[in-house]
């Protein structure tokens, strides 16, 4: 070795030696959460309870409409059990479903809207299989939410495509026990009750005005039926659950939420383990395709409607559908756009901060010759739904 050459050779520059560690540190790290990424995506997927639906349904189903768009249209039956102990839903479950919601997403995914069906609507049920599978339940004509009740939401679904001639792709029950933890993950949903509420049947007491709630007081609100809004409590209910679920997505695909890991995880967590759903559907990629088609489709273009109906005149106290809900059922069918059906419907893009629906203009397009008398018209309208809704005008 010559004596000029340096003592240190062979010594890494200090400079290299930082960048190494930092690389090494940064490497660890990503270890770290993607590790963590995995067991929560496993746990988080672990978490939803599925049902095979198979040839449940019998062969005789409806054909799924070629309309010949970039993909196929989705039709997603979406229930809400009133399972109160919180348990999933299994094959000797007891329970009703009073929320069911007809989802229907286009086949550009250009639109989605969503078709409530009241519970008391009178129906004829098909036979259906009991919950475990054992029995055949005679159908006729009877009340929808039975349909639950006696075979959970295979028999609702056969139901459903057996009244509509629509072909349900999926279906996804969530568990109100699990719901109101959905609300507390985002850190609440605002609602505006225009009336103090002292509901002695169900046992719901809500305050007057526009506040925030949370877990339980959210579920009474989506499940109050008395001293609210029109004698009729059902579809009043209904439209306000339409309300909620709008200012509820509202709040999820807030920066507030998305932006949060913490608050984000939280959502998830509580939201698959509400859900039971069939098998093709059990996967957090599908469910996140869902999401996506959602967010891309915008919150102005998500509608939430009621079927048309009527009193059904054997007894005031059931409904009946309306003829015009062959037009709705024929929309979802030929993925046709609601159109005038529209009027009147709940968006999460027109929804206002407090959950209330706020006015929007009628669909049909109609000129008027006295603008300022129509949309009068159309606001007087409108307070009076809302009045009979137990919303907020």
């Amino acid at each position: 070795m010559s004596e000029e050459e340096p003592r240190h050779k062979d010594r890494v520059p200090r400079r290299r030696r930082v960048t190494t560690k930092v690389l090494i540190a940064l490497a660890v790290v990503l270890l770290i959460v993607s590790t963590a990424f995995v067991i929560a995506y496993k746990k988080l997927e672990g978490n939803i309870n599925a049902i095979p639906i198979g040839d449940a349904l019998g062969k005789d189903r409806p054909k799924t409409v070629d309309v010949g768009g970039p993909q196929n249209p989705l039709n997603i039956l979406i229930m809400g059990s009133d399972n109160r102990d919180g348990t999933k839903i299994g094959g000797d479950t007891p329970g009703l479903s009073d929320t069911t919601i007809l989802l229907h997403l286009s086949a550009d995914r250009k639109r989605a809207y969503g078709v409530s069906i009241p519970r008391d609507t009178m129906v004829d049920r098909p036979d259906c299989k009991s919950k475990d599978g054992k029995k055949t339940i005679p159908g006729g004509l009877i009340q929808f939410n039975t349909a639950y009740a006696v075979g959970g939401p295979l028999c609702t679904i056969h139901t459903v495509e057996k009244i509509t001639d629509v072909r349900i792709d999926h279906f996804v029950v969530i568990n109100f026990a699990g719901f109101k933890e959905m609300v507390n993950a985002v850190n609440g949903v605002q609602v505006c009750v225009p009336k103090e509420v002292n509901d002695n049947v169900g046992h719901i007491h809500l305050p007057a005005g526009t506040y925030k709630v949370n877990g339980n007081q959210a579920l009474d609100y989506v499940r109050v039926r008395h001293d609210i809004g029109a004698e009729t409590g059902d579809i009043g209910r209904m439209k306000r659950q339409q309300a909620f679920i709008s200012a509820m997505i509202k709040k999820v695909v807030s920066k507030g939420t998305l932006a949060n890991p913490v608050r984000l995880y939280k959502f998830l967590d509580a939201a698959t383990k509400s859900l039971t759903t069939d098998t093709g559907f059990a996967h957090l990629k599908e469910l996140a395709s869902l999401g996506s088609s959602l967010k891309n489709i915008g919150l102005d273009n998500i509608q939430f409607i009621t079927v048309p109906n009527e009193t059904y005149q054997p007894d005031p106290n059931r409904l009946q559908l309306a003829p015009g809900a062959a037009d709705v059922w024929r929309k979802i069918r030929f993925d046709k756009p609601l159109g005038r059906l529209s009027e009147g419907a709940v968006s999460p893009g027109s929804t206002k901060a407090d959950g209330t629906p706020s006015s929007s203009p009628s669909p049909n397009g109609t000129p008027s010759s006295n603008p300022s008398q129509s949309a009068q018209q159309a606001e007087a309208k409108r307070k009076q739904e809302a009045e009979e809704a137990g919303l907020c005008a």
